[in-house]
């Protein structure tokens, strides 16, 4: 016999016997834990925006203070010519 209609057996074995008993609440508990996994997952949604959005201001915030575009203060002073 091969992998093939041994698993072919198994399935119909599997399909004939009796089926187990569903519980009455699956489908309300099912609609409950599903809207538990919704509210959480907009919650993390928004918990990762409001953390996105406080970098970028903190970002703006040291970027104006900073200014890190704007070249140092040079340490050494030019020569003096025409004296």
């Amino acid at each position: 016999m091969s992998g093939a209609d041994r698993k072919e057996d198994e399935v119909r074995r599997m399909l004939e016997a009796q089926h187990p008993a569903v519980p009455a609440d699956l489908a309300a508990r099912a609609a409950v834990h599903g809207g538990r996994l919704l509210r959480r997952h907009r919650a993390v949604r928004r918990l990762t925006w409001l953390i996105l959005v406080a970098a970028a201001v903190a970002f703006a915030v040291w970027a104006s203070v900073a200014e890190p575009w704007v070249a140092p203060p040079s340490d050494m002073t030019p020569p003096l010519e025409g004296w």
